[in-house]
């Protein structure tokens, strides 16, 4: 057991070791997108399915709360969360229309919209992202390696060099704490980046 034990330990290390080398760079430019959205009065929409639905709410609740800092809480919906308004969407328009309809209802243009998949094909994630596109939205996604369909809707793919979604998954995770990180010191003033502490577990 304690081989298995390594090697998932290992594969998850390498997948991380990969991921920084292809998609730094793609990381930064996240952040920047995101920060000048909320500098022009914007905000962000998540959404995912299963696993990375939990995701879209652990970003959202980064970003409104806060991640190491002191600052003003930042506009961010999970659209994974509202499970009357997903599954009325599902039953009479259609599963494709569970992300895509809220965004049409509540984004704004210059919002942007963060969507997970880790296979990149995800239809209702996909269908997401296609209409945060023609709303005037810009876009993230966060996939497994090429990007799937997702690919041809994000302004930024940061798609993890890997086809195994535990591995996809667990460096989704350091990506998104990556951004998140990113995005409070860029808005922390710095009165307020002077109060930084532990938060409490």
């Amino acid at each position: 057991m304690s081989r298995e034990i390594d090697g998932c330990f290992e594969e998850s290390l390498a997948t991380l070791r990969d991921t920084q080398g292809r998609l730094s760079g793609r990381i930064a430019e996240a952040v920047r997108l995101i920060v000048g959205s909320y500098k022009s009065g914007g905000g962000v929409f998540a959404f995912g399915n299963g696993g990375s639905a939990a995701d879209a709410q652990h970003i959202v609740g980064e970003l409104v709360g806060r991640f190491l800092k002191e600052r003003r809480p930042l506009r961010a919906e999970a659209l994974s969360a509202n499970v009357s308004a997903l599954t009325a969407l599902a039953n009479d328009y259609g599963v494709e229309t569970m992300f895509a309809r809220p965004l049409e209802a509540n984004s704004r243009p210059g919002d942007v919209a963060i969507g997970l998949s880790t296979s990149g094909n995800s239809p209702n994630v996909v269908a997401a992202l296609a209409k945060a596109r023609a709303l005037g939205l810009r876009t993230i996604a966060l996939t497994g390696a090429g990007g799937g369909r997702c690919a041809e809707f994000a302004d930024v793919l940061l798609d993890v060099p890997s086809k195994s979604t535990p591995r996809i998954q667990e460096a989704h995770i350091v990506i998104y704490h990556i951004i998140c990180e990113g995005v409070e010191r860029a808005i922390a003033g710095p009165a307020e980046a002077g109060r930084s502490r532990e938060k409490p577990q």
